[in-house]
């Protein structure tokens, strides 16, 4: 069985797949301890960053086909294992912290999926994205394919799934589904770098970005209450330390408030 590691380092969080076996693919209990971790990182307010990343040199191989004969032996069956899975990937989607996925190897099915859902992609030059399923006789759970379909738009997603080849990494960062593309000895210090950069700036600006930004991609009119909603930080500590930070000619020291 793999697991899902948690570690923390003041502000930044490490989410790390692991299931060394098997090139991390994911079962169905590590699913449900990614959403269990996710939620719980979520609700730290202490929390700048999380960075998301395989054991070792892979992302993730994918689901752990070794269950799919049982787990997935009924449409019932189907739809709990699926559901599962969709609420992981929500969990690490919805996140109000920063999530940055750091790629090395295989980053497949699942695995993209996870990669989809974080909000930065940094990728080493040995990744390898797609979902190859086309191969296996079953197509993507529809409620699993929208994280793709959101990152790489129709085109890409039609390509990744009707041919099932797996892009490199130059490949994929040229389509847009990678943030960036460095050699692999330096994708770790590039995830954590660009962790510590987005942990520098001020949270509550981090999570209202984030928030509006899905928000925006829902396609309804923003609402009155809204619009003024959005000017919230103006009552915050951490803009009077912005502002302050700005005429003093310092590092501001943001807190979150």
């Amino acid at each position: 069985m793999g697991d899902i590691l948690l570690d923390r380092d003041g502000g930044l969080a490490t989410v790390t797949l692991f299931n060394p076996g098997k090139l991390n693919a994911i079962d169905a209990a590590m699913w449900r301890r990614l959403a269990a971790v996710m939620a719980e990182l979520d609700a730290d307010e202490g929390l700048r960053a999380v960075i998301v990343r395989g054991d070792g040199a892979a992302f993730a191989a994918g689901g752990d086909l070794d269950e799919f004969r049982d787990a997935r032996a009924t449409v019932d069956k189907a739809l709990a294992y699926h559901e599962a899975v969709g609420v992981a990937l929500k969990a690490v989607e919805t996140c109000c912290h920063p999530t940055v996925a750091m790629i090395l190897g295989p980053c497949v099915g699942g695995g993209l999926e996870i990669a989809c859902a974080c909000d930065l992609r940094i990728a080493g030059e040995s990744a390898r994205l797609g979902a190859p399923i086309n191969k296996l006789g079953f197509s993507m759970y529809p409620g699993e394919l929208g994280g793709l379909l959101k990152i790489a738009g129709p085109a890409v997603a039609k390509e990744i799934l009707l041919e099932g080849r797996l892009l490199t990494a130059k490949e994929a960062h040229e389509k847009g589904l990678l943030t960036r593309v460095v050699p692999d000895k330096t994708a770790e210090n590039e995830a954590v770098a660009t962790a510590k950069r987005i942990a520098d700036g001020a949270p509550l600006a981090a999570r209202a970005h984030k928030q509006w930004i899905a928000r925006l991609l829902d396609g309804r009119p923003l609402t009155q209450d809204e619009m003024r909603a959005s000017f919230a930080f103006l009552d915050s500590a951490d803009y009077a330390e912005g502002l302050a930070a700005f005429t003093e000619k310092r590092r501001p020291n943001f807190r979150g408030n």
